[in-house]
């Protein structure tokens, strides 16, 4: 009705990832597009007047924003909040 996308370029990962394969034999027809999702995040970046990136953790879903904010020098506003640390060498804890 709005015309508000829903993106979902992390949906895969994890155990949800493993829940969707399941479903896809029990109920056929779903269908995830997950290129279309980053070519459609890092577009809107590109093309966007000023961005902002609120980023409560880290992983995958961190790194979809940042590397589609990297697309256009990075992003004008950012707020990172996030409880792990750096020295364990963890995806999380990688600043953005």
């Amino acid at each position: 009705q709005n015309n508000i996308p829903v993106l979902s370029p992390a949906l895969t990962d994890g155990s949800l990832g493993d829940m969707i394969f399941f479903h896809s034999y029990k109920r056929p027809g779903l269908v995830l597009d997950i290129v279309e999702d980053l070519r459609l995040i890092n577009t809107q970046a590109i093309f966007a007047r000023k961005t902002g990136m609120i980023i409560l953790g880290g992983g995958l879903v961190k790194h979809h924003i940042a590397n589609a904010n990297l697309m256009r020098n990075g992003a004008d506003f950012s707020v990172y909040v996030n409880t792990a640390q750096e020295f364990d060498g963890s995806d999380s804890g990688a600043r953005p």
